[in-house]
């Protein structure tokens, strides 16, 4: 803890605590990505097809989105605390409903606690730390956001196994009431913790002039200001684009391993697993390196990378360079959503950056519905992977230009921003 800091501010929090915090938070609400976990236990009980069950995940999903765009503004007004304490309610509640749906065998229901209830629960835990972290660490800003995504990327593998034991153990329903449970409470639990900074904090020994390799925030605007930034089309764009043709390859791993390598079901299901461990890794290595390489640098390199990876892929014969190849894409994918807050703040300052990430997420929703879709209807019509997957490339040559066009505008703002400077 700084001790400047703690002379003016006694009652100053540590913010590495704050850090774990929101670790917190985004481990009990990225167990959404272990949904594969609950698909066949729930079909069985409703007695429907797999694909009917995900629908659930579908809505939670959407619902992330969609909550994080509209409740931005929400949770910049009443603080991490509050929003918090309501996100670890709602989704605890979802969870907890979801097993009641169980019980109660209505389909209906498990979609609306578990899709909406939920997904709304999943919006606001997922924006609620974001604002405050880029507060505390002016410093390591990609560092101590990747901490927290990365939460979001390995939980998982947390509570995948957890899932599938206590489904084994206790039953269904009991499980979602016991899951149920352990999110609300550790989601309420972090949230009580985490507060913003006090006004005028900075960390030991940190000042702008001192810090060469980070620069001030080109701007410091509201969410409605945002819109009217030209920035703010740029990100959106590129996000949309890394997060439909991530969720697209990531849906396709399983099937595409066992074409290209000829690995058995048992073998892919394996490079799955890894792929959730990639994506962990991705979202706490690259941001953290976009602090010193810069976060457009950071965003250019993820495009001009994944144009190629995704044209050649299904060429690569060596199982080495395959596996090199897709599961760095997988690490760009999750460095995506890490390295994003770091750079809304660079962008749009930190007055309302919650409500600013939360219109970016809103891509999100809709990128998870048109990924997988593109995927399974190029592939339907051509009968060929390798064309799929040059559709996505060409997707990320759109993105590799818009890059390049962000980059563009913020080395624009900056210089402008230095000949101000020069002439005060």
């Amino acid at each position: 803890m700084d001790k400047t800091q703690s002379m003016i501010h006694p009652n100053i929090k540590n913010r590495w605590l704050i850090a774990l915090s929101a670790i917190g938070i985004h481990i009990s609400i990225g167990s959404v990505y272990a949904y594969s976990v609950i698909t066949n236990p729930v079909k069985d009980i409703f007695d429907v097809e797999g694909s009917t069950i995900k629908w659930a995940f579908k809505l939670a999903i959407l619902f992330l989105g969609i909550s994080a765009a509209f409740l931005g503004p929400w949770v910049e007004k009443v603080g991490p605390r509050v929003s918090g304490i309501t996100a670890g309610l709602f989704y605890g509640i979802g969870i907890l409903g979801s097993g009641l749906a169980v019980y109660l065998e209505s389909l209906a229901l498990f979609y609306l606690c578990y899709g909406v209830i939920g997904g709304i629960g999943l919006g606001l835990g997922y924006i609620t730390p974001v604002s405050t972290l880029v507060k505390w660490f002016p410093d390591k800003r990609g560092l101590a956001t990747g901490m927290a995504i990365m939460g979001f990327g390995f939980s998982a593998l947390i509570f995948g196994p957890m899932m599938q034991s206590l489904f084994e153990t206790v039953g269904i329903s009991n499980a979602f009431y016991i899951l149920g449970i352990i999110y609300m409470v550790l989601i309420i639990v972090s949230a009580l913790y985490i507060e913003r900074p006090p006004v005028g904090y900075s960390p030991t020994g940190f000042s702008q002039e001192a810090s060469g390799n980070i620069k001030a925030d080109i701007s410091n605007m509201t969410s409605k200001e945002a819109l009217s930034s030209i920035r703010f089309y740029y990100i959106w764009i590129m996000m949309f684009i890394n997060i439909t043709c991530g969720i697209a390859i990531i849906a396709a791993a399983s099937p595409m391993v066992q074409e290209k390598l000829n690995y058995t079901p048992m073998q892919a299901a394996t490079v799955v697993g890894l792929i959730g461990v990639f994506n962990g890794l991705g979202r706490l290595f690259w941001s953290s390196l976009s602090d010193y390489l810069g976060r457009s640098n950071t965003y250019v390199l993820f495009f001009a990378f994944q144009i190629l990876a995704f044209y050649f892929l299904p060429q690569i014969t060596v199982e080495l360079t395959f596996l090199i190849v897709l599961f760095t894409v997988i690490t760009m994918y999750g460095g995506g959503f890490a390295t994003l807050p770091a750079f809304l703040g660079d962008l749009f300052g930190t007055k309302q950056l919650g409500a600013i990430h939360g219109m970016v997420l809103a891509g999100w929703a809709l990128a998870g519905v048109v990924g997988p879709t593109i995927y399974d209807v190029v592939l339907k019509a051509t009968g060929s992977l390798d064309i799929t997957l040059r559709v996505f490339s060409g997707m990320f040559l759109i993105a590799f230009v818009v890059s390049l066009l962000m980059k563009r505008s913020v080395n624009l703002a900056y210089k402008k921003a230095d000949e101000v400077m020069v002439d005060l």
